[in-house]
């Protein structure tokens, strides 16, 4: 009995030794470094990225509140500009609320550059005649065009197509199919 609770101490000893002796991992990490070519903060709040063996690189904290500001809404309309589908409702050319912001980066963008050209292409979904659909893809081409113009983008930039539900987006004949057909694209040239 007496062997056995000695061997258990020794054998306690040598585990707590094993695990001391792993706790370190041999790097000196006093100098700061790791070997990184990121510092995630500086000292007044902003992130440095270093673009080689010069150390020099681009600070957000060189950059005024305003420059921060005008970076950002650069991002967000160009995040916007990302959507270029526009749905409608139901035998409707009526834009919709939430497409307005969309429409007004898209604009901006239009008007920034007066040699970007772009196609306006209506559809609608299966319901109804072929002429009928044409005509309605066509009221909400020229709705967009429309929105466009009043928001500073030059008629000669663009283009309108219908092409009613020749070109539908979605196979079918649901209301989830009807309603992913029935929207305007922008296609930029």
């Amino acid at each position: 009995m007496k062997l056995s609770v000695h061997i258990k101490v020794l054998a306690l000893l040598l585990s707590v030794g094993v695990f001391a002796g792993c706790s370190t991992t041999g790097e000196n990490m006093d100098d700061g470094g790791y070997d990184s070519d990121v510092a995630a903060i500086d000292q007044d709040g902003g992130s440095t990225v270093y673009g080689g063996d010069d150390q020099g690189g681009i600070s957000s904290s060189s950059m005024t509140e305003e420059q921060r500001m005008e970076a950002q809404q650069q991002a967000e309309q160009d995040a916007l500009r990302e959507i270029t589908t526009f749905y409608f409702d139901f035998d409707t050319s009526e834009i919709k609320p939430e497409a307005r912001d969309v429409l007004v980066a898209h604009a901006r963008y239009l008007s920034s550059n007066p040699r970007q050209k772009v196609r306006l292409e209506g559809h609608g979904d299966e319901r109804g005649s072929k002429e009928y659909n044409l005509a309605l893809g066509e009221r909400r081409a020229n709705a967009v065009q429309r929105f466009l113009i009043v928001n500073g983008v030059s008629r000669g930039q663009m283009e309108t197509v219908s092409y009613g539900e020749e070109k539908p987006a979605v196979m079918g004949s649901s209301e989830s199919a009807w309603a992913q057909n029935r929207r305007v694209q922008l296609e930029f040239e």
